[in-house]
């Protein structure tokens, strides 16, 4: 199997955004971003588009026939992401009868996963929708499920070992890749494509975090020549906000003329603001991945967040759900689904909250707007 990084500057390269460093301007480069998927699944799959996921209402009626209870165990609860991905959830499975019988947090804690899948197992469910902390760690967990015969969809991340079609429905991921990509543009334009920056990546063995790195890095080396990566540190949490501002804080005493940080979402990325308000950096750039209220403020008021690039979580929890109904039906299904990119700037920004929560942005972001 490929490595990530190998599969993931393969793939950037294969579509052309990666390439010579002035065949294409940051604001053309994303635009061509949304005509593309570029992550691949856990295993190397190709992606296939959510948009290719539906049930009849005749699979609907006969999955609401069932009875059908699930679970759904995250990784970190404390986001507007995990929050969107569950209320899509919520949403589909209202639709097709499926009860929701619990939901549980691990707060990035393998053992306290494992311990909420052995919890949740015995309550019988017929469905688990999961984000695994720990591909390694959490393994014999969801095992235990499937010995159980429960048909298990995770969200991006799946356990080691795990095969599609066998051992669970499918994984269900945003293009990763794409908004690492996306945030490496944003940075490029903010900089008019030249300057210092430093990276606050995830340390852990997370498969779409690493993507996102993987592809912010790839895209800057390989597209801006000026833009020098002079710092990177990873944090491992749980104190994710703590973390970044701690590295982001060093990086910036250490390096003096630094201009701009990429975290690696949204949390970090607000580590990283306060580290910069703290040492009176007006002038620093952050880019980051995920629309969260915190950043969406920040970026609304013109502050550091010139840019990110979205996932659209309440969209993936839909499409989650769904596949669920394949696993209950004994439908094929594929083994890794993807849902676009969003690149989002100030400009953007009501449009793009609605795209991915479907609601309209909070009261706080609107008004910093104005």
């Amino acid at each position: 199997m490929r490595t990530i990084a190998h599969t993931a500057l393969a793939a950037v390269l294969a579509c052309g955004i990666a390439g010579t460093a002035l065949a294409q301007s940051p604001d053309e480069a994303l635009t061509a971003l949304s005509q593309q998927t570029l992550s691949t699944g856990p295993n190397g799959e190709e992606p296939v588009s959510a948009s290719e996921i539906s049930l009849s209402e005749e699979e609907i009626a006969q999955i609401q026939g069932l009875e059908a209870t699930a679970a759904i165990v995250m990784h970190y609860g404390g986001n507007d992401w995990s929050q969107a991905q569950i209320d899509g959830l919520r949403d589909q499975f209202g639709k097709m009868g499926v009860e929701v019988i619990a939901v549980t947090d691990a707060n990035f804690n393998p053992a306290k996963q494992v311990s909420d899948i052995e919890t949740i197992l015995a309550q019988n469910p017929d469905i688990i929708v999961s984000i695994p902390t720990d591909p390694s760690a959490t393994a014999n967990a969801y095992r235990q499920a499937v010995t159980a015969g429960v048909k298990l969809v995770f969200m991006d991340n799946v356990p080691s070992g795990f095969e599609a079609g066998k051992d669970y429905i499918s994984a269900v991921s945003a293009d990763n890749y794409g908004n690492g990509v996306a945030a490496a543009h944003l940075m490029a334009k903010a900089l008019d494509q030249g300057g210092k920056i430093g990276l606050v990546f995830h340390a852990a063995d997370f498969f779409v975090t690493r993507q996102r790195y993987d592809a912010f890095k790839a895209t800057i080396t390989e597209n801006y020549p000026d833009i020098e990566i002079v710092a990177e540190q990873g944090i491992g949490g749980p104190d994710f906000t703590g973390d970044a501002e701690e590295v982001a804080s060093a990086m910036m005493v250490s390096n003096p003329d630094l201009q701009g940080i990429w975290a690696v979402w949204d949390v970090p990325a607000e580590g990283v603001i306060s580290a910069a308000r703290s040492l009176g950096r007006d002038d620093l750039v952050i880019t980051t991945v995920d629309l969260g209220e915190n950043v969406a403020i920040d970026m609304a008021r013109g502050g550091y967040v010139k840019g990110l690039g979205a996932q659209r979580p309440f969209d993936q929890g839909v499409t989650e759900a769904m596949l669920a109904g394949y696993g209950l039906l004994g439908k094929d299904a594929p083994a890794y689904v993807a849902l676009p990119a969003l690149p989002v700037e100030k400009a953007n920004l009501l449009e793009a909250w609605q795209q991915v929560y479907h609601a309209d942005a909070p009261a706080t972001v609107r008004d910093s707007l104005n």
